[in-house]
């Protein structure tokens, strides 16, 4: 907890969770430190929460906190010095005919039935695609923090819908879902293209991406963009390009 001991905030509280089976990595148990109480967490409080590597889901705010593993890496896309690659620019120049528009941070049942048949695709069998609308909006509506709901339409048609916090520092990119239907389409690269070069047009250094998993398939992408910073005993530093990485044994 040493990362805490200059938190400014000291109304909020932080506890440990109960060991529960891990998202990431398969035949392991997790644990997370949770901040509450959750309408404390205001915009000036998660700013200082996501530097020591926190996350939210709707209110609930929380950081991995497992005794004898430290997987699961904070990172941070340094949006001044991002290039695309090729693989990146190809999803950009293909997918520019998309319209970003803000809405509501409110219920839309058109948002809702592309979120289930996304989670349907995409996450079969974790549970998310038989939210009903209370449990999408605890977890994607709910927000304490200065959150943005953005739609991208093709033409009237809705592909993509993305949620972000502002932070003082940069764009925390909360949860995107997208079109399972166009598997090929790339809608989750070009969403943290558009997300970066909005970090730009705002004048923010960075933009937080959740947690590198190195070896969960499902976490592991955000090392293709670089320059990446990963919070590492409890200071951000750079992390080495893909191709320099440790291959899993």
């Amino acid at each position: 907890m040493t990362l805490l001991n200059d938190f400014s905030t000291r109304e909020v509280q932080f506890y440990l969770s109960s060991a529960y089976p891990c998202s990431y990595l398969p035949g392991r148990m997790a644990r997370s430190l949770v901040a509450t109480p959750n309408e404390l967490v205001d915009s000036t409080v998660y700013d200082e929460l996501i530097r020591l590597g926190f996350r939210r889901s709707g209110t609930y705010n929380y950081r991995p906190q497992c005794s004898l593993c430290e997987a699961c890496v904070p990172v941070r896309l340094i949006v001044d010095e991002f290039r695309k690659n090729r693989t990146q620019h190809r999803a950009w120049k293909a997918l520019s005919g998309l319209r970003a528009v803000p809405r509501e941070l409110t219920y839309k049942p058109e948002h809702h039935e592309l979120y289930l048949r996304y989670q349907a695709t995409r996450h079969a069998g974790g549970g998310m695609d038989q939210d009903d609308r209370e449990q999408y909006e605890r977890f994607l509506l709910q927000s304490h923090v200065a959150t943005h709901l953005i739609e991208f339409r093709e033409g009237d048609v809705l592909r993509m819908v993305s949620l972000i916090d502002k932070v003082s520092d940069g764009l925390s990119s909360v949860y995107t879902f997208y079109d399972p239907d166009l598997p090929r389409a790339s809608f989750g690269t070009y969403n943290i293209l558009w997300q970066a070069a909005l970090c730009r047009e705002l004048g923010l250094p960075y933009l937080y991406l959740g947690y590198w998993v190195e070896h969960s398939r499902k976490m592991t992408y955000k090392i293709n963009y670089q320059p990446l910073e990963g919070l590492i005993e409890g200071r951000w530093q750079r992390l080495p390009p893909k191709s320099e990485l440790t291959k899993p044994e």
